[in-house]
């Protein structure tokens, strides 16, 4: 557009002002955090099973989320702009620290967290970037997962399986977290408070409706 922009890639952004900007054209950058959610929704599935194609995807910018969830167990084949995934067994518990890009990103953790809840095995998940990030164990504890915090460390030990309940999103990402744990429930799970859901995801319903889950949005 016309800008002076030097230093791109490293530690020190130069700009220099120019009188006027001209049009462009740009394609913004596929969501690694919403791709991520739905690769955890198809891992928190188990044995149900799941076969996910998502399209318009960006896996350079998703590594440290695709290696976990491979050790989770999930299958995982990748193309320039698709992810493939592939579940048909319970999940194992996967140990995390999150971190700065490129490595673990904090954004994925409450989602990851939801998977371990039923997962083989216990997880340890330590969250380095922000402080008050486990508001969604409490939720996550009512639909019978067994999460239990020790400073900034959450000790997850995986359960047979989660049992409905009435939840309330405390933040974004917590809500994306108990969709997840609400799809792996048996019975009826009510997410309340979903207006911070709709902040980081679009029709999140419809889309996972669009694959088999029995998920709608309620007024």
């Amino acid at each position: 557009m016309g800008a002076k922009i030097t230093g791109v890639g490293t530690d020190r952004v130069v700009i220099q002002g120019v009188k006027k900007l001209h049009g462009a054209e740009h394609s913004i950058i596929a969501d690694r955090i919403e791709t991520g959610t739905f690769m955890c929704a198809a891992g928190a599935m188990g044995e149900i099973g799941a076969d996910l194609m998502i399209k318009n995807a960006r896996p350079d910018t998703l590594e440290a989320v695709i290696d976990k969830l491979r050790e989770a167990g999930l299958q995982i084949e990748l193309g320039k702009d698709w992810i493939h995934v592939k579940m048909n067994k319970r999940p194992k518990a996967v140990s995390f620290r999150t971190s700065e890009y490129p490595a673990f990103p904090t954004d994925m953790q409450a989602q990851f967290m939801a998977m371990n809840a039923v997962a083989t095995g216990t997880s340890r998940v330590t969250e380095t970037i922000f402080e008050n990030r486990f508001m969604h164990v409490q939720e996550l504890n009512r639909l019978g997962a067994q999460i239990v915090i020790e400073g900034n460390t959450a000790i997850t030990e995986g359960v047979d399986g989660l049992s409905g309940a009435i939840v309330m999103a405390t933040d974004l990402r917590a809500s994306a977290s108990l969709v997840i744990a609400g799809l792996a429930a048996q019975g009826e799970t009510i997410v309340d408070r979903i207006y911070h859901l709709d902040r980081g995801y679009d029709r999140m319903e419809r889309k996972l409706a669009a694959v088999g889950a029995n998920i709608v949005r309620v007024k």
